[in-house]
């Protein structure tokens, strides 16, 4: 069966890895998920991923940690979530690269675009940790970045929830729940999808966005063969 897209950025949220336990990483959890990718994988798509570090720490200021502080607690965090992301990949079997923005050179290969594209093209599936590497920044952003760079056909947003809704479906029995948007439909209809910077960007770069369910078993693979059970963004 051929795929419908070839090269994929995944934006994996630190709570998605964090499982039932809300905090930190859940083993099963972080397997599950890599044996999804590696799903793919093994169907020949090319794989990255981008972490999110919110199962650890998420950026805020206060009186005693100011912003830039605390976005830069937030990249170790995504860094933490990027090692146990690679070794549960390489306990599956499937060959996997951290890469990280800020130099951990003991833990991981710093970024660097062209190395990033050779280890896609020779069948690894690349980790990217430490965000953007500056403050201000969401890994929303850092995806649509890193999408954007390496080319990817479509960046898929993992959430929680299996689509973009009007409203919170949970609290909203009659939200509508929508297949395919406009980018500018995220600022218009104020939809809680990504940060602006990220839908800015994804629409600058013509970057396609999919917003589907990860915890579903065979969500993704089901995704990379073009089956209707989230909602395009375009």
């Amino acid at each position: 069966m051929s795929v419908k897209y070839k090269r994929v950025l995944i934006k994996i949220s630190g709570e998605a890895l964090a499982g039932d336990d809300h905090f930190g990483v859940n083993p099963a959890m972080t397997e599950a998920v890599a044996k999804q990718i590696k799903e793919i994988h093994d169907a020949g798509v090319e794989v990255a991923v981008v972490c999110g570090g919110g199962n650890f720490f998420r950026g805020r200021t206060g009186e005693n940690i100011d912003r830039p502080t605390a976005d830069y607690m937030g990249m170790l965090a995504t860094v933490m979530n990027g090692l146990a992301l690679q070794d549960s990949l390489l306990s599956v079997g499937c060959e996997a690269k951290l890469m990280t923005a800020i130099e951990i050179r003991d833990m991981a290969e710093g970024y660097a675009r062209r190395k990033a594209l050779d280890y896609l093209s020779e069948g690894k599936v690349v980790v990217f940790g430490g965000g953007t590497g500056s403050p201000f920044f969401t890994t929303d952003t850092t995806a649509a970045l890193r999408a954007a760079e390496i080319g990817a056909d479509v960046l898929l947003l993992a959430k929680n929830i299996d689509a973009v809704y009007s409203d919170d479906p949970a609290k909203n029995p009659d939200a509508e729940r929508y297949t395919e948007l406009k980018y500018m439909d995220i600022i218009d209809k104020d939809l809680k999808v990504m940060d602006l910077t990220a839908a800015t960007l994804c629409k600058d770069t013509g970057t396609r966005i999919y917003v589907f369910a990860l915890a579903e078993e065979g969500n993704l693979m089901r995704v990379i063969n073009g089956e209707n059970v989230g909602t395009l963004i375009q």
